[in-house]
């Protein structure tokens, strides 16, 4: 088990210890997101089933398979699904899990990393992104801050948390998987905590022809997924690319699969 694997590793050789300051601040937005996860886990449930018309197709099926993958190990898991929409995430997310077993299981819920200037102009959405745990990052931002979000999400892995993170630098613009636009991120967050597993995730939409903003209203989606199986001769900084890499082909090779 990957908690064996961390007894025989100290934490010091894969992560950088997070601040106390830090810790205690994800503890408490990790635990006031839950006590109150009736009041926006179910809405959002409602706004995207009800609202939108949104369908999952073999969503029973889906979320069996889910948490059947999740009974067989207990390793970390990080989520990474291809990017069309600024939606993706929520779609994944009650796609996998669905709306009450989320309440029952919080800790399956995954972290996001949204764009910060996406909604950081009203407070409002701020507090709602930080309730709904989101841990903000600037694309293009300085190397030592998004490093500190990298940080922030082994750590959260690192002790069972969920987190979804795309494996493409942003949302495609030909409206398919783009090999080329790798976010190393993922890699360097796989290579650091023990144990980790990518989930390998492709979303489609029906009409969903290009990237959006949003998917379009009564849209059913297409959903599969896969534990990624990686490897590498490389160490360091290479071997985090190398992930990355072969994470987006397998992307690819889903989408492939799904034409």
């Amino acid at each position: 088990p990957w908690r064996s694997l961390r007894r025989s590793f100290p934490e010091g050789r894969f992560l950088t210890r997070l601040p106390f300051r830090t810790r205690a601040a994800h503890t408490f937005q990790r635990e006031v997101g839950r006590l109150a996860a009736a009041f926006w886990v179910i809405p959002i449930a409602f706004i995207l089933r009800v609202l939108m018309g949104y369908r999952i197709k073999d969503v029973a099926q889906v979320r069996a398979r889910y948490r059947a993958l999740l009974k067989e190990s207990d390793h970390p898991l990080l989520i990474c699904p291809n990017h069309l929409t600024m939606m993706d995430s929520a779609v994944v997310a009650w796609a996998l899990g669905g709306s009450w077993w989320y309440l029952f299981h919080y800790s399956r819920m995954p972290w996001n990393l949204p764009e910060y200037n996406n909604y950081s102009s009203q407070l409002p959405t701020r507090l709602g992104a930080w309730l709904i745990k989101c841990i903000p990052v600037i694309r293009g931002g300085r190397r030592e801050d998004v490093s500190r979000v990298i940080k922030r999400v082994q750590h959260l892995l690192s002790r069972g948390e969920t987190a979804l993170i795309f494996p493409e630098a942003g949302r495609s613009r030909s409206g398919r998987v783009e090999a080329d636009a790798v976010a190393h991120a993922v890699g360097r967050i796989l290579t650091s905590v023990p144990g980790c597993q990518p989930l390998c995730v492709y979303l489609r939409g029906d009409r969903q022809q290009t990237w959006s903003t949003v998917p379009a209203r009564g849209d059913s989606f297409y959903i599969d997924f896969e534990v990624g199986e990686l490897h590498s001769d490389h160490s360091g900084m290479r071997r985090s690319r190398d992930f990355s890499r072969q994470i987006v082909d397998r992307l690819v090779g889903m989408e492939e699969e799904y034409f």
